[in-house]
């Protein structure tokens, strides 16, 4: 497999409007992340995900978005978009740019234009069916609740949006779409970005007569006509968002050959805390040995023939530390300890923000608090199902989307030093205690164990390149895996839960150096949220 710059690499995900606001309106922006690149630096990252900056009415914060090709005024401006690309450039950062090509805002030219007439040129843009106002033409629904149709009744038609209303799918069917789609791309490279994320790329293919939605027949026809228009003119880390991916399906994505990514994101761990059948608000404990199989079975099948994405937390995802972690009183230990296990995997490790810091998921009163729209609609939707208010409360702080999306936690001062105006989500109260001013030349901080795996992961090319072999398999409570490269290994040792367990004796660590921890000094246990890393011949020691 040739080795490319994004194996190597740590990539950090941004969620703009939370990061850091420069113009005290209450929304993070581009000066602002500009503001903070010597912090990423310091950090060590490679890449940036940038969350939609695009122009967009915000109906779901930037997934809706009305042109591609300018930044919303919200963020900034092109010119601070080219800014920070350079800037980010000299640091050694690239800019990976989060692309919504399933969908665009029902306030896009194009879309406007589709409304006008069955025979405008751009009607075929989107994806239309005829029918009568009574019934939508299938009973295909919506991610944000209720039918995925939508009766326009100048047109006496349907139009299809698999999110929000405001989100018509495009028709990918229509060469004119992919084009249009191809040249703004090339744009954005031109411009010197260094990559893409986008965003549930694996519907793009949708045959909704056939109640198919991701995964269609002509799915991986137009991946692979995509690429070449476009990735493959240039050296870019391409990752896509697939839901409903298998490693079988992931081979394609992701293969060698560069036909279509670099690697996509699979959520098959992250659903793991969910009743089977049920949908994600639907809480059940974390199956321990399941994620144990599921990271083990990613890990095997990719060696050599695709590539991972590996993360824990993301802007639709609630915090890794309150959610599978103790975030009361081993919050410090248990962060480590998820970073040191996800870390030590082959793949590329994506942090978001706040998770380097430990920060956790805030806790809601009421829908006062709530910004959005997937949990506001959720609520709604089981209230009228005669669910409790605390059910339905329950279910929102364990997984709403809003837990990732409270501003960036800076600094002890009013409003975490994330704005001098009203924040447009409340700061999580805790930020005295969790912010990066306490952490940032702390050694023994979750910001500097972080600092420190993205060290070991430039140096030692076990991290990249090595295979995998899982040990103490049925172990419930201790996660320990091997890796192997050449004359590197690596042996990464976790106690996940908070009881202590036997660990010494058990696995064999001669010969190899202990290269972080979370605990100081070693014992014949795995301390509670333990986390061991052992390397044999390390470099950069």
């Amino acid at each position: 497999m040739a080795e490319k710059w994004w194996q190597s690499a740590v990539a950090y995900q941004i969620y703009p409007r939370s990061f850091q606001d420069s113009n005290a309106d209450g929304i993070g922006d581009i000066a602002g992340i500009i503001s903070r690149l010597d912090y990423l630096e310091k950090l060590g990252i490679d890449a940036i995900w940038l969350s939609p900056v695009c122009r967009s009415p915000q109906d779901d914060f930037g997934y809706d978005i009305s042109d591609y090709q300018d930044i919303d005024p919200m963020f900034g401006t092109l010119n601070d978009m080219d800014k920070l690309v350079a800037e980010s450039k000299n640091r050694g950062i690239a800019i990976v740019l989060d692309l919504v090509l399933n969908h665009t805002s029902d306030e896009h030219p194009w879309f406007i234009e589709a409304k006008k007439s069955r025979d405008n040129i751009y009607h075929d843009y989107y994806v239309w069916r005829d029918g009568d106002e009574s019934a939508p033409p299938n009973g295909l629904l919506a991610a944000f609740s209720g039918s995925a149709w939508e009766w326009v009744p100048e047109l006496k038609q349907w139009y299809l949006h698999q999110f929000s209303k405001k989100q018509p799918d495009l028709n990918w069917d229509n060469p004119a779409v992919r084009q249009e789609i191809y040249r703004m791309i090339r744009w954005w490279m031109d411009r010197g970005v260094g990559g893409f994320r986008l965003d549930v790329i694996d519907l793009v293919g949708k045959e909704p007569d056939r109640l198919i939605t991701g995964n269609g027949p002509k799915l991986h026809d137009y991946l692979h006509e995509l690429s070449k228009e476009t990735f493959q003119k240039g050296d870019l880390m391409v990752v896509g968002e697939t839901w409903s991916a298998s490693t079988e399906d992931a081979k394609i994505y992701s293969n060698p050959d560069g036909s279509e990514f670099s690697m996509v994101f699979q959520f098959e761990h992250i659903m793991l805390d969910q009743l089977p059948g049920k949908d994600k608000w639907d809480l059940a404990p974390l199956d321990f040995m399941a994620l144990k199989k599921v990271f083990t079975h990613w890990q095997k099948e990719l060696h050599g023939v695709g590539w991972n994405s590996l993360f824990w937390n993301n802007h639709d995802l609630p915090r890794i530390v309150s959610r599978w972690g103790n975030d009361k009183e081993y919050r410090v230990q248990s962060a480590k300890m998820l970073a040191i296990l996800l870390h030590g995997l082959q793949g590329t490790p994506y942090i978001y923000q706040g998770e380097e810091l430990g920060m956790t998921n805030a806790t809601f009163s009421s829908t006062e608090g709530l910004r959005d729209i997937e949990s506001l609609n959720m609520h709604a939707d089981r209230l009228s199902k005669g669910y409790s208010e605390e059910e339905i409360m329950k279910s929102i702080n364990a997984k709403g989307r809003d837990n990732a999306r409270t501003p960036m936690q800076w600094d002890s001062s009013e409003n975490a030093g994330f704005t001098l105006g009203t924040p447009w989500i409340e700061v999580n109260p805790n930020y005295k205690e969790i912010n990066a001013a306490s952490q940032t030349d702390d050694e023994d901080s979750i910001f500097s164990c972080y600092r420190k795996l993205i060290a070991l992961r430039k140096t030692n090319p076990v991290f990249a390149f090595g295979d995998f072999a899982i040990l103490l398999e049925d172990d419930p409570h201790v996660f320990t895996y091997k890796r192997q490269y050449k004359d590197q290994e690596m042996l990464v040792a976790v106690n996940f839960f908070s009881q202590e367990e036997p660990f010494f004796g058990r696995v064999d660590t001669s010969g190899m150096k202990l290269a972080l921890s979370n605990y100081k000094g070693e014992s014949d246990t795995l301390r509670p949220y333990e986390a061991r890393l052992y390397i044999a011949n390390p470099r950069g020691f």
